[in-house]
């Protein structure tokens, strides 16, 4: 619409005659996002982008729909007759539209906090029966090509990381045969790195070829799960390197880490990553390793003609290992300086907040030295270009004030890097942050120990935002974790390190507030079955000290609803330990102290049973 209708001068002059006409971001804005998308489903049962709704002066909307075309057709009204109809309408039934405005209203306030109509639940919450419940769902729709779902297919690591923790062979072939398609077909570009949005076929070989940061940050911290959950998948962890690598020297910008690269360049969707067997052979030619051609499109499965469009997507064939070969790496190297003479997409340098978070959670997960002092620099920067007065910001801009997912992902990061160093520094700021949670998005009073079962969640906004007409909250998780799940799980995770019993208390909330939700469809709440574990089943590993072997082996392991405190810093649990053991440790009542590798692994085996 953008090109069709906005750029168009008579459109334009209809829209600027009755209209005040405002274009949003919905990246820096999904509150914004969240509020009128709701409105569109109601009006039309469906949602999608881009979406045009039309609202009084006060924001409330009367009127809202997704595409519009230039000009009418068949089954469908052109934007210039909706324009002229509804400013008709605005001169000669103004009360009427106020008076849907009005009922709208009310419909959306009740959509948009859901979480606040549910049923108490007054059962005791099974989360061991939640977990297989989510297990069984998720195992009944993966396919034989991987994945959740048909065409358009996109990544759900949420759902992978479910099924890690399960070894039955339906589970464990619902992760191999994900993970290995998704990294070995289209949707991966195998010349740069990194992944695209989604795929529009079943197959994963023909992707949307646009690249959000989140998608990367995401996707690596499952693939790094993944390959310490099963260390003869060595594959995994290469893929994971091979896409942070990716976002290091593609997405960096001065504050931070752009948020996309568009899906075409030039005009052209995918004429950056596609290839002919021509063009291939040119490259080499150019570069003096035309003996390499075969090999090439034998590695790479490029045709000619090819499936896309005539072209070809690069994905690897049956047997080649995902790593590059060492005797194709120069052959590589000329078909990546090939295609960066070509057109670039565009990329979106806008630094998100959360999405930056993502990624040095997992730059810190991967335990790789360069990696961890790229997140460790990230998240000492983006204190100083996300946060003045005493505000957090969603973006570099400073324009739209962070919302709850930004601040919980952030607070997240800060305890990874906590154990990730052993330094209180870390705890320090995400206890900073917890508390700017509860006192700028918590709906009600905050819940004690004394009084848990108080409020009523978090709002997606913070209460600094004015210029919408509802609130928001959020609790089904998407292509991201909702900010519900983030939440729970890092204010569960920090008060495991600070022994905070406040902390725990509000993070059992959150998993109570859904528990109707958990209990009944799991599956739409994935990432709060993980934050769930952390609030009622949490596991606390204590190494006081240097790092030293046990510390370095907690840090190979999985973590399922654990936490590892180090150093000699601040936290309750730290005091009166021997520097050097371990100790296994559940809401700070700690087993006897172990010196060994294989006791702490039969101590950490019992306690997760």
């Amino acid at each position: 619409m953008a090109h069709e209708s906005f750029e168009d001068p008579n459109i334009a002059k209809i829209i600027n005659s009755s209209f005040i006409a405002i274009k949003v971001d919905r990246e820096e804005r999904p509150d914004v996002d969240a509020l009128y998308m709701a409105a569109t489903q109601l009006l039309n049962g469906h949602g999608g982008w881009p979406m045009s709704v039309f609202l009084l002066p006060d924001g409330r909307p009367f009127m809202a729909g997704t595409y519009y075309p230039p000009q009418d057709r068949p089954g469908q009204t052109g934007f210039p007759r909706l324009l002229r109809a509804l400013a008709d309408a605005w001169r000669d039934q103004r009360e009427a539209i106020v008076l849907q405005a009005g009922e709208l209203q009310l419909a959306i306030e009740k959509e948009i906090s859901f979480v606040d109509h549910l049923a108490p639940y007054t059962k005791t919450i099974d989360l061991p029966l939640i977990r297989l419940t989510l297990r069984d769902e998720l195992v009944s729709r993966v396919d034989d090509n991987g994945g959740f779902g048909g065409a358009p297919k996109f990544p759900r690591p949420s759902y992978v990381q479910a099924l890690l923790e399960f070894k039955d062979i339906d589970s464990v072939r619902a992760v191999e045969r994900t993970l290995d398609a998704m990294s070995r077909r289209g949707i991966y570009d195998h010349l740069r790195g990194g992944f695209a949005r989604y795929s529009v076929d079943r197959e994963w070989h023909v992707p949307h070829f646009e690249k959000m940061l989140s998608d990367q940050a995401l996707l690596a911290r499952v693939y790094l799960m993944a390959a310490r959950t099963y260390p003869d998948h060595g594959e995994w962890r290469d893929v994971a390197l091979d896409t942070l690598h990716f976002v290091l020297s593609d997405l960096r910008v001065t504050s931070g880490f752009a948020s996309s690269l568009d899906a075409d360049a030039g005009g052209v969707e995918g004429s950056h990553v596609t290839w002919t067997v021509e063009e291939v052979a040119q490259a080499l030619s150019e570069s003096g390793h035309s003996a390499d051609l075969n090999r090439v499109l034998s590695r790479w499965q490029i045709s000619s003609p090819g499936l896309f469009e005539g072209r070809s997507i690069p994905r690897l064939a049956e047997g080649e290992p995902f790593s590059l070969p060492e005797e194709l790496i120069q052959a590589t190297e000329a078909l990546r300086h090939a295609r960066s003479q070509r057109v670039q997409p565009g990329r979106d340098e806008k630094v998100i907040l959360e999405w930056n978070a993502m990624l040095a959670s997992a730059c810190l997960m991967s335990g790789e030295g360069e990696l961890v002092d790229q997140a460790l620099e990230l998240l000492n920067s983006l204190r100083f270009t996300h946060c003045s007065d005493f505000t957090w910001w969603r973006t570099e801009r400073r324009e739209a004030h962070a919302s709850a997912g930004d601040v919980a992902w952030l607070c997240d990061a800060y305890v990874d890097a906590f154990e990730t160093t052993g330094d209180e520094k870390w705890l320090g700021d995400a206890h900073e942050l917890a508390r700017y949670l509860l006192e700028h998005y918590w709906d009600g009073e905050v819940p004690t120990e004394e009084f848990p079962r108080v409020g009523r969640g978090l709002f997606s906004q913070s209460d600094l935002v004015t210029d919408l007409p509802a609130r928001p909250k959020e609790i089904f998780d998407g292509a991201t974790p909702s900010n519900h799940a983030v939440a729970c799980r890092a204010i569960a995770r920090l008060a495991m390190c600070l022994d905070d019993d406040q902390l725990h208390a509000v993070a059992q909330r959150l998993v109570e507030l859904a528990a109707t939700v958990l209990d009944s469809h799991p599956s739409a709440l994935p990432d709060l079955v993980e934050a769930a574990g952390f609030a009622l089943e949490g596991i606390e590993i204590v190494i006081p000290g240097a790092p030293n072997e046990l510390s370095q082996h907690v840090r190979l392991l999985p973590m399922t609803s654990s936490v590892l405190i180090t150093g000699l810093g601040a936290s309750p649990l730290l005091r009166d330990r021997r520097i050097g053991l371990a100790y296994v440790c559940r809401s700070g009542a700690c087993q006897l102290p172990v010196s060994t590798v294989a006791d702490l692994d039969e101590q950490l085996r019992r306690a997760h049973s």
